[in-house]
């Protein structure tokens, strides 16, 4: 049942700010009163109010920075970015909606002048990436800003913005005394949704090129560096790990071996054999086209795969999709990771059914944290209880790195 709006879509989405009240993110009143302003609308009414939120809090930042109130203008701003972020994942896919280049755009400006209102201020960096660059933020430490200290590289998944890996974990994990890298990769972000640039499997190319710059770096302790992905991240994260041995450690939440498992499991549920489903690329016609009809026919389906996966992977069409998202496996790499690596598996979500034999595959030093429903922390990536995510994975880099 939805928690707080009236389409179940729109609540899955809707609700993920719930996770940031603790960080600074929007009050519940605050998304409570969203919701109300989209009751029983469409994807149109939803994106509209969440813009309309984003758009007062950032009026009224503009107001308290005239009047020279920094903290509260820092904290409203924050607060805009979040609710900008909020607003646009229902209208994702191509042709670009101008509703989303716009609210991504007055994300990243309420992300950017809220954090030129910290203190000690958050540096933005261009990562130099293949003849460009990455977008990224370095988040000092709290209260340590000018010492050496560990550094914690944070990567999203398929639809996370900067904006909530900042509130979902940079804030717990700068306060815990970790300087931060966030940024956006090929297929996140900036690098999709301004320039076009499609995810890839082969994510130790662009982490290696976040750390390469990171070494540089007057405060990090080139010793202790560790990756944290969430959501696909956590395919992306162990994928990065397995060729970037300068990593101290890793963390993927959930752990995913593969991307296009749960469409093979998927296809089997249409009579097709195991040994069929190997290659999705080469599905019969007939297959495709029901499983097709079936995306189609479901709203959660038609968005995940039509209207994300299509546009981030760079696919117009099932079956080149399919073959795309083929790509993304840990085969022959899981037993390259050197680094210590953790684990995580959340009782209610797909994407950690196959955790544990991930976890099994691995040759590293390793450990493994399971999520549940009882705790509050049962949904994906933690999202009703995020605080006992950074908890436990925070306590277990301080065994691993050190304080």
């Amino acid at each position: 049942m939805p928690l707080l709006f009236k389409n179940s879509l729109h609540d899955d989405f809707g609700t993920w700010p719930l996770a940031y009240i603790s960080c600074g993110g929007p009050d519940f009143g605050e998304l409570q009163a969203v919701a109300q302003a989209v009751g029983e609308g469409d994807d149109s009414a939803y994106c509209d109010a969440w813009i309309a939120a984003g758009d007062r809090l950032a009026a009224e930042a503009e107001r308290a920075l005239a009047k020279g109130r920094r903290l509260s203008a820092r904290e409203l701003f924050l607060k805009a970015a979040c609710m900008y972020a909020a607003s646009y994942h229902p209208i994702y896919g191509e042709p670009v909606d101008p509703r989303l280049l716009t609210a991504f755009r007055r994300q990243a400006a309420a992300l950017g002048q809220g954090f030129t209102l910290l203190d000690p201020g958050i540096e933005a960096l261009r990562i130099p990436f293949e003849g460009s660059y990455l977008p990224g933020y370095f988040i000092p430490a709290i209260g340590r800003a000018q010492e050496v200290r560990p550094l914690l590289i944070l990567t999203n998944g398929y639809d996370g913005t900067i904006t909530d890996m900042y509130f979902a974990s940079a804030v717990a994990a700068s306060r815990r005394g970790y300087h931060c890298i966030l940024f956006d990769g090929p297929g996140q972000g900036e690098m999709l949704i301004e320039r076009g640039v499609r995810l890839r499997h082969d994510w130790e190319a662009v982490v290696t090129a976040v750390v390469d710059l990171a070494v540089t770096m007057p405060l990090v302790d080139p010793t202790r560096i560790a990756l944290s992905g969430w959501s696909l991240g956590g395919y992306l994260a162990p994928r990065a790990a397995s060729g970037e041995h300068r990593l101290a450690a890793c963390i993927a939440d959930p752990g995913q071996w593969s991307v296009a498992q749960g469409y093979r499991d998927f296809v089997v549920k249409l009579g097709v054999t195991p040994e069929g489903a190997r290659d999705l690329g080469e599905l019969e016609p007939g297959v495709l086209d029901r499983m097709w009809q079936i995306v189609q026919n479901d709203r959660r389906l038609r968005w995940s795969t039509v209207q994300r996966g299509f546009w981030v992977n760079g696919a117009d069409n099932l079956r080149d999709y399919l073959r795309s998202v083929q790509l993304f496996t840990m085969d022959g790499r899981a037993e390259l990771i050197r680094c210590p690596t953790l684990l995580t598996a959340v009782e209610n979500d797909p994407l950690a059914a196959r955790t544990q034999d991930f976890f099994n595959a691995l040759r590293c030093p390793k450990d493994f944290i399971r999520f549940t429903a009882a705790e509050g922390a049962g949904s994906h990536c933690e999202m009703g209880n995020r605080s006992t995510l950074n908890r436990k994975a925070l306590d277990w880099l301080e065994g691993v790195l050190g304080s």
